[in-house]
């Protein structure tokens, strides 16, 4: 067990309530919970079109929208709190996690372990009231995080990220399950009915690491302060910048190469949609220049934009595929379903 830490509070304890909110990080769980909304959203879309032989009321998918929302921020934020416990030694020594609250001295590890696996097992349990797959998945996603990802790989490798990123790509799977529920009653936890959820599995994998590599890159040092072997530390940036580019290559032919989602009633339309989304991604990784200068904040420029248009990226692939998959068959013409 990890000894207590016993910094001084810098600013004024903000309340309990607060102090729980921080170590759940909800501004990073945001986007992985419009993800999960979206898979729902497409799952109940395609059954309204025929594509999956399932009945879906608008009453299911609100359902299905506030137990994956309330499961899925417990489970993701009780992540996100063991992670702080585990890595009280070293968020002190970086800029960007020096002022969570174990550091701050607002909460103890100790605190942040116990609040991090209570919120957690109830989240991964409570989607066991609508499907088996889901919790796995769920239960998957808090035990890769932790003890794969924060325990072993982000201090022991720099390909940490990489392998890592499977935690945080598993939400689709999470809503496309609780919204298929009893549909999907087999053994086999990797069969969803559909090619789509994993399209967006894959989605989210192949984007975390030029997302983080970018995040890296303009905290250049930062992770080397603290012994963390980031890829751009321990390979340099131009290794990282090719690793980046061949990343958002396969997030090209993932979205605009329909033989990744064959007869998954998802529109042609997303082929060429996609395509150009992540053209307009890619344009600011191939932009990322490794021997620019720092700004007065210290931060890399052209990575930092290209930290926060990935954001931007993954929430429109998402919605876009949302509203494509909207659209009746009929009107999309040749840009229909390909199994139509």
């Amino acid at each position: 067990m990890m000894k207590e830490t016993s910094s001084f509070p810098t600013v004024p304890h903000p309340g309990l309530f607060k102090v729980m909110i921080q170590l759940m990080k909800l501004r990073v769980i945001v986007l992985l919970q419009v993800t999960a909304i979206c898979a729902i959203l497409i799952h109940d879309l395609l059954a309204r079109h025929g594509t999956i032989d399932l009945d879906r009321s608008w009453g299911d998918t609100i359902v299905a929208v506030v137990i994956t929302v309330i499961g899925g921020t417990l489970s993701a934020g009780g992540s996100n709190a063991i992670n702080m416990w585990y890595d009280a030694d070293i968020d002190p020594k970086m800029r960007r996690t020096q002022h969570r609250p174990i550091p701050q001295g607002h909460a103890t590890p100790r605190f942040a372990l116990v609040f991090g696996l209570l919120i957690a097992i109830s989240g991964s349990s409570l989607f066991l009231l609508v499907s088996a797959k889901a919790a796995f998945w769920s239960f998957f996603s808090v035990a890769f995080y932790v003890l794969v990802y924060s325990m072993w790989l982000k201090r022991s490798t720099p390909q940490n990220i990489v392998i890592g990123g499977a935690a945080g790509a598993t939400p689709p799977l999470i809503g496309w399950a609780v919204a298929a529920g009893d549909s999907i009653n087999n053994a086999n936890v990797f069969d969803l009915g559909s090619p789509v959820p994993w399209m967006l599995f894959f989605l989210i994998f192949l984007w975390t690491p030029p997302h983080f590599w970018a995040l890296a890159l303009y905290r250049s040092g930062e992770y080397k302060k603290a012994n963390v072997p980031m890829m751009n530390e321990v390979r340099g940036p131009e290794h990282t910048l090719k690793q980046s580019k061949l990343y958002v290559v396969g997030l090209f032919m993932l979205g605009s190469v329909p033989c990744f989602w064959p007869g998954s009633g998802v529109p042609l339309l997303w082929a060429f949609v996609s395509g150009g989304l992540t053209l307009w991604y890619g344009k600011s990784v191939w932009d990322i220049d490794p021997n620019e200068p720092f700004d007065h904040n210290g931060r890399m420029p052209k990575a930092a934009k290209s930290f926060f248009r990935s954001l931007f990226y993954l929430g429109w692939m998402f919605l876009s595929l949302v509203i494509i998959v909207a659209v009746p068959s009929s009107w999309l013409g040749f840009f229909g379903p390909l199994n139509a």
